[in-house]
Order: structure tokens, then sequence, then C-alpha cells
């Protein structure tokens, strides 16, 4: 007798563990790793999750092993490379297979388990009842089955417990677990000639079935001329397309096919959009693109990723599109990441114009079956399949077979951070690991390198090619810095703007030139302050005060969505005199109404790019010159290309300067640096009016002067004594509890457990500059770890502690996460 064969699975769920199931020899031939199965876990929940191992050893302990209940996949939906990148991850990460397992899948694919409500067939009606209780029964006897949302809803509710737990004590209903599976192929309603119906007599014999049927005959004859009759080799029409055409109703499709004439089948088709684009001749690189072009293929020779830091608008896109060529010529695959799903739109039309339809986009507004295509697509890698997959950060768990080139463009951007929730993984890294895993190059494009990556070119970890001049020798900006205290003081300001700004604004309109304007607040106002007492309204979930938007007429908190109306009078002193305090992009959007009202003026920002292709729709009206000014937040900033824009304004920058973080600076480089080559891109030079309070500012004069490395050694210099990255590595450990008692408690456990282990490395625990977010209370503690030691078993040692400090008493109501590498 042979063995019983068992699988270890990974459940969507955050549990360091892999749990074995035994598999029924029914199920042994078709078993396979990667594919995903039903499992149940605990008393009643059941869960699709995915084999990892298959073997023949008994789990040890006294226990009933429980079995695989279905298989879902006949082949596996993931591949082993994605399992060693899934391993990697939740190690570096601190994080569980599992919440790595529910990150990489697209929802559509994770089936879960609803509680169903059912009636008892046994149970006598007559015993008994409340009214409510004999509604609700009647309510289910009718339905069949109802889940717990709709028994809420159908009571009117918030929860219906109290009601089903006597119910279910009267042995009146059933509850089961059912599993819920979110995806449904597209399917389209296709008509077609019964087979009987074939020869031209059995034709004949059809209509004489039809008889004096005016429509059912007029029907049948344009389904014929089509199809049958027709010179187009066609044997069906789609039911829209029939019924449209001829104008008659569903009803009398239904009546001929009732009498066997003609049948309707569900077909199947894909979500996804193939214009069927017609691939177009690339653009010549110039000689400073062949040259970096060159270097970068050597730099692939090496083994080593390959850091291109290139200023704005000096053509990396394109030198980009030709190692794409090149790659597919191998018919391997791409993976092309951007910080911003935004990002997406300009650089598909790019791709789409140089590669036709095999370039596809993959982000988090897809929606679940729409993601699931592609992940199919790519997976069975069909005849049609994407070749150049251009995604955000997600995309990097794609099941790839055969990736030959990993681009990471705007590297620097903090956007490639996952923050919330597990795993917080760091794609531009994970990109770097997913290339040694599959041993394909990786290039890094920046016009703002990363410190971090910037100091590994200089370690010779990566190799560093420099594109140092613009497309078609376009100079870059002009950059002017605006003094804002000394036109406040001399009465110059023209409402937001500085006169410099001001007149360049002005004098570009006139020339029918763009503008952009960047203020990183989105909303009319940031807070709202009685001018009497000084009170200031704040959200009541977050330690965080309430941003004014003008637009909604109402007061909402950018961290838990909480929304209340206009306060009439001051919640202290009751004074009615309250005003807004500072700027957002909405307020500035109305300004300029007033000082241009010639001006199309439209702003970018989270408000107004919410729906799917809001954010499309916005930049084409930019490109085709259908606005004339775009006020904006860090969306304008990364790596969009408009042709007529001159004129750039950054309209606070001692608001980046100043914020409390030790990456405050580089940050505010790569802010304003950005945000400035979005001027002059094309056939002459550009301005950029940096308006501040502090025009003598360092880092001002070296974004004036392009000064990278400047700061860069500076920096350097200062990470070094005060031991940051990218000499140390940096973790964060996060402390929650709904009791700030409780949380001081436990916070002071875990650091006194922890500087027991990290002697003179632990930091904390202290509050962050926003201490409660959604009823939460939060305090960090970070850790400093020497990066040429091991990190494996520091982390481990973390983890454990962590275990330890969360089974001490008290601590039940803790959340504890860990975040590596925080940005």
């Amino acid at each position: 007798m042979s063995k019983p064969l068992f699988a270890d699975v990974i459940l969507p769920l955050p549990l360091r563990d892999k749990f074995t199931y035994l598999v029924p020899a029914s199920f042994e031939p078709n078993m396979k790793l990667g594919v995903r199965v039903i499992v149940q876990f605990g008393a009643r929940k059941y869960f699709s999750a995915l084999v990892y191992r298959l073997h023949q050893e008994p789990p040890s302990g006294d226990f009933d092993l429980k079995s695989i209940d279905a298989i879902l996949d006949k082949e596996p939906i993931v591949n082993q490379a994605q399992i060693i990148a899934w391993e990697w991850v939740a190690d570096y990460y601190c994080c569980s297979l599992g919440e790595v397992f529910k990150a990489a899948l697209p929802s559509a694919l994770k089936l879960e388990s609803q509680s169903n409500v059912s009636f008892n067939p046994n149970f006598n009606m007559e015993e008994e009842l409340t009214g409510e209780e004999e509604a609700l029964l009647l309510m289910l006897q009718g339905r069949g089955q109802a889940n717990i949302k709709e028994i809420n809803q159908f009571l009117g509710r918030n929860s219906s417990y109290a009601t089903l737990k006597v119910l279910l004590e009267k042995n009146a209903i059933l509850i089961e677990e059912k599993l819920k599976d979110s995806y449904k192929p597209k399917t389209i309603g296709v008509v077609k000639l019964a087979d009987q119906f074939s020869t031209p007599k059995a034709i004949e014999a059809a209509f004489e079935g039809i008889g004096r049927a005016k429509k059912q005959r007029e029907l049948l004859e344009y389904f014929l001329a089509e199809t049958v009759f027709s010179k187009e080799s066609q044997n069906s029409l789609t039911k829209k397309e029939l019924l449209e055409q001829t104008g008659i109703s569903d009803a009398v499709l239904k009546a001929v096919v009732d009498k066997g004439i003609l049948m309707v089948e569900d077909v199947e088709i894909g979500r996804l959009i193939q214009n069927h684009t017609e691939e177009q001749f690339l653009y010549e690189l110039n000689e400073a693109q062949e040259k970096a072009l060159g270097q970068v293929k050597d730099g692939f020779q090496s083994k080593r990723p390959v850091l291109l830091h290139g200023v704005t608008s000096s053509g990396k896109t394109e030198v980009y599109i030709k190692l794409i060529e090149e790659v597919l010529a191998q018919n391997k695959q791409v993976l092309y990441l951007v910080p911003e799903i935004g990002l997406t739109s300009q650089l598909n039309n790019r791709l789409k114009r140089a590669f036709g339809d095999r370039a596809g986009i993959y982000h988090s507004k897809f929606n679940d079956a729409e993601r699931v295509e592609i992940w199919f697509n790519i997976l069975e890698d069909k005849e049609d399949a994407y070749q150049v997959v251009l995604g955000a950060r997600s995309a990097v768990f794609l099941p790839f077979k055969k990736l030959g080139l990993i681009i990471v463009d705007e590297e620097h951007e903090n956007s490639y951070k996952q923050f919330d929730p597990a795993p917080r993984y760091h794609a531009r890294d994970m990109a770097v690991v997913l290339g040694q895993i599959h041993k394909a190059p990786v290039l890094l494009g920046t016009a703002t390198p990363s410190f971090e990556s910037y100091f590994n070119a200089r370690l010779k970890k990566y190799a560093l090619v420099e594109l140092k001049e613009r497309f078609q020798g376009i100079e870059l900006p002009e950059i002017v810095v605006a003094d804002i205290r000394k036109a406040t003081r001399q009465r110059q300001m023209k409402s937001l703007l500085t006169p410099e700004l001001y007149d360049e604004v002005k004098h570009a309109l006139e020339k029918e030139e763009q503008v952009i304007l960047f203020q990183n607040r989105r909303g009319f106002a940031p807070y709202m302050q009685c001018t009497s007492c000084g009170w200031i309204p704040k959200c009541q979930n977050c330690d965080v005060s309430l941003t004014y938007h003008k637009y909604r007429s109402s007061l909402v908190c950018h961290y838990c969505g909480h929304t209340t109306s206009l306060p009439g009078t001051c919640g202290e002193c009751h004074s009615d005199d309250i005003r807004t305090k500072g700027y957002g992009t909405e307020q500035i959007e109305e300004e300029l109404g007033i000082l241009f009202p010639e001006a199309r003026v439209a702003r970018m920002d989270l408000d107004t790019t919410r729906a799917k292709r809001s954010f499309d729709q916005l930049i084409y009206k930019f490109e085709t010159k259908q606005i004339d000014i775009l006020v904006g937040t860090q969306m304008v900033t990364k790596g969009l290309d408009f042709e007529h824009v001159r004129v750039v304004g950054i309209l606070n920058a001692d608001q980046m300067l100043n914020y409390p973080d030790f990456r405050s600076f580089e940050r505010s480089f790569q802010l304003m640096a950005q945000v400035s080559g979005r001027a002059g891109r094309k056939n002459k030079r550009g301005k950029v009016v940096i308006q501040t309070s502090q025009p003598t500012h360092e880092v001002l004069a070296e974004v004036a002067s392009n000064s990278f490395d400047l700061l860069f050694n500076r920096q350097m210099l200062e990470r070094k004594l005060f031991r940051y990255p990218p000499y140390f590595r940096l973790v964060k450990i996060v402390v929650k509890h709904k009791n700030r008692e409780r949380l001081d408690l436990g916070a002071n456990q875990l650091a006194a457990a922890l500087r027991k282990l990290f002697v003179n490395q632990v930091l904390g625990p202290e509050y962050p500059v926003i201490s409660r977010v959604q009823t939460w209370y939060q305090k960090e503690i970070w850790l400093k770890l020497d990066k040429n030691k091991q990190l494996s078993p520091a982390k481990k040692q973390l983890m454990d502690v962590i275990g330890q400090i969360k089974g001490l008493p008290n601590n039940g109501g803790l959340i504890i996460y860990v975040d590596v590498d925080p940005m």
C-alpha cells in the first residue's frame, strides 16, 4: 500500500506557519505545486489555499488531520520563481507568506467563506415566534438562503446576531460557510443556426415553421443574409449586433430559438482592450543616447543592476524602448515599473506606438476581473499575451515565465514603497531580487537618484550610466528663487503669487504657452482656526486637523475620511470668526480664476482623479492645449511630458524643506528638480520660479544649479555621523492600541526587551507626529542595524520578542507590526 500524500499549504492569513493537509487518493493525480485548493481552517471557515509543498511525511502530534476538499485549478497559477520571490519578501520584510500570498494574487483569485443562513425544513412553524423571527423565517423560506449582510438589511439593523442566536437555539435555521468566487469570465451571447438547418431544403422548412410571424421572418432573413448567404465566411452573429441591426426585440429572437431554428450560446471573451495598434517606426537615438545605451549594455554584461542617471527630458524613455525592442526580438518578456498609475497613460501610448498590442498595463485601478485576465494572459503565455507589462508596484507579483528585462522608471519615488498593509515591500528592491531570480537585467532610471541607489553605484554594486544633456540640445530651465517674505513686506504679492511668478504666468499666457503650478496640499485650506481663542477643528478619530474642501462645503480628515459640516461657531469660545489658514490646490485654482479670468485652469490631485479614466482625460486635455494652467500635487512632478509648458511655479518650497525627516532635503531636491523638469521640454528653454521664505537655503541653490553630487556628498557626511541609511539599516516597529495607557505599557515592555538584544541600537518608544489614526493610538520604536552584519538572525530575534510581548497579560489588544527600510 502506497504512503499517503500530504500538502503544505499557504493560507491568505497573517500566520507565520504553513499548514499540512491530507491529499485524498482521488486528488493525487491532479495535485501540483502552485495550484489553489479548498481547505477547512478552524471549525467553520473555508479558504482557497496555495499548495506550497507535497510530501509523504506525516505531521507529528495527536490530532485529526483534515483533508483537502477540492482542487480549483488544473494547472498551477503561481510558478516556482514567484514562490522564491515571495519567500524573500516574507523573510526580508518580516511578514508571513500568507500576507504575501494575499497581496500578490488579484482579489478575485482568493476565495473566502461567508456565512449563509437557510431555513431548517424540519422546523415546525407553529412553535411560538416573535413577529420579527417569523418574518425572517418566511423570508428564508421564500429565498432559500441569505447571508448576514442581507439579513441585517432585511431587519433594518447593524447586527442581527441576537435574533439568529435565538432561532439557532430553536433549531429553526441552518448556518453554513460557503465559498464566494468573485471572478466570473465575461461572456457574450452569440447566435447560430441550429445544426439541422444547414441545407437549403432545411432552411425552407424553417421558414415554413415560422409561418406568418412577420418579425420572426425578418429576423431569420437578416441572420441568413449576414451569415449563410454572405461572402464573409462567418456562421454566427452576436446577439447584440443582430437585435440592434434589425431593431427587433429579444422576445422575437426567443420565439425563433424556442422553435429550434436558431440557438444562442454564451461565449467567453476577454475584458482586456486590444486596439490592434499598428507598430510604428522607432525613433533614432542621438549620439548621447547611443553612448548611454552602449554603457547600459556593458553594465548588463557585468550582471549588475544599472542606474541610468539622466537629466529631465534627456530621452531616457527612448533608451528604454531600444532595450525593450532587443529583448522582444529574443521572445522574452519585459516588466516596466512606474511609481504612479497616472504615468501609465502617456507611457502606454508611447509603448503602443512602438510595440502595438504586445504592450499592456497592470495596476490597481483595473477591476478584479480585468486583473485576473491579465494574470492568466501572462501566465499562459498565449499568442496574444502581453510581452511588455507597464505597471505600478503590484506588477512585480505577476507570473512571468521568461522575463528578459526589468525597468524601474523614476526609481527614487517613495510610491514604490507599500506602507499598509503587509507586506511593506519596496518594489524597486524587489525588482532587483526578481532580476536575480529570473537572471534578467535590471535598469533603474531617474533624473534624481535615491541616495541608496547612488550610494550603491559609488560602491560599484550598481553600474552607473549618466545622460547629462537634454534631447535636441534644449537647455535645462532657468530657475529663479522668489522671496515670499520680501514680496509680502513690500505689498507686491498678487494673491498667492510673488511678482516674479505672476509676471511669468502672464507672459506665458500671452504667448499661448502653458503653465504648471505645484502645491503639495489638496483641498481649499489645510485647516480652519478661531481668531479669538485659536481653536482648530480636529478629526474625532485621528490626531490631525481637518482640511477644508470648499467644493464639498465640508471638513475632511485625509487619514480616515471622516467628514463633518463647517462649524458655524467656535467649539470653545463660540465666536463666529473662524477663518481658513494656508492654501491647497482648490484655493489656488479659485484664485487663478480671479487673477487670470481668460485662462482655462484645471486641478490635478486625488480629488479630481478618483475615477478610472479621469487622470487620462485630464492629461489629454492638457496635451491638446484645452487647459492653460494646471495646478497639481505630486502627481504633476512624476515623469509627465508636455510639449507646450514653459513656466513652472513651486508655490511653497518651505513646506518640503522644513518637514521633520532625515530625508527631507533629499526629497525636497527630488521634488523640485522633477517638477522643474516639466518646463521647456520642447523647442525653447523653460523657466521655473520657486517661492520661499528661505531664499538663501543651500538646497535651493543646489536645485538652481542642478548640483546633485554636491547635495549627495554633504548629506552623506551627516548620514554617516548620525547612523542613517545608506550606512545603516532602519527598522521601524509600530505599536498600536485603542487605550493609551495600555499602549504605553506594551511599547515600554517591547523597547526594554529589544534593548537587551540590540544594545545602543534602539530609539523610542515615542509618539509620531500624528499619534492617533482611525481611533488607534500608536508609538514607534526604531532600530538602527549595521548593514555589514547578518540581518536575518536579527529580524528573527525581533519577531520572537514581539511574539513574547504580545503574549503577556494585558497585551491582548496590542497590534505590533514591523516596517523594514521605512520611507
